[in-house]
């Protein structure tokens, strides 16, 4: 019950803040809005999302990622796994939320801080990806190799969905997850 609540309150907040962000724009919509709309004090809402940044940017992919990509075969390539994984999670929050996939893509290349706050945040999925190689491949998490690899797919995907908030959301977010997951297996193609 304690977890249903919680996870009511960040919905709240989040949903609070994006028809906040719709209505006035972020740069005029304060902590201090978003708690009087969620019904939250502006302490909960820091309790909860340590920067307004976050409200946007935080959610609760990285774990199912994980688990989604440890369910997939032991011998099967990582990228691959990744492009089926991606293609999936991709489908469902674009189904279930495509007006808040959007919001949130178009606020990350327009809004400077949070821009610069997700550049931030990448080094969490970088780690998951870090771990989930290590184990596939017997190396250490803290390889050179395994790192730089890892975070080269966070960044080439990172800038998957930048593009895609760049042309106004209207190719396939999830064919251009396959093209860039295609380059980085095969590389430039003359």
């Amino acid at each position: 019950m304690r977890e249903r609540k919680k996870l009511k309150t960040r919905v709240a907040i989040r949903e609070a803040t994006y028809r906040l962000i719709r209505e006035q724009g972020y740069e005029a919509t304060t902590v201090e809005q978003i708690a009087e709309a969620a019904e939250v004090s502006p302490s909960t809402v820091f309790r909860y999302f340590p920067t307004k940044e976050d409200i946007v940017l935080t959610d609760e992919y990285d774990p199912l990622l994980e688990d989604e990509l440890r369910a997939r075969p032991a011998d099967e390539p990582i990228v691959e796994s990744l492009r089926h994984v991606l293609r999936r999670a991709v489908g469902l929050g674009f189904t279930e939320e495509p007006e808040v996939s959007r919001l949130r893509t178009t606020l990350m290349v327009e809004v400077p801080a949070v821009r610069s706050r997700m550049l931030e945040s990448m080094s969490v999925t970088g780690r998951m990806l870090c771990r989930v190689i290590a184990d596939r491949t017997g190396r250490d998490a803290g390889d050179l190799e395994v790192r730089a690899f890892s975070m080269g797919l966070v960044a080439a995907l990172t800038e998957t969905t930048a593009y895609w908030a760049e042309h106004g959301h209207q190719d396939d977010l999830g064919d251009l997850v396959d093209r860039t997951l295609a380059m980085l297996s095969t590389g430039f193609t003359a």
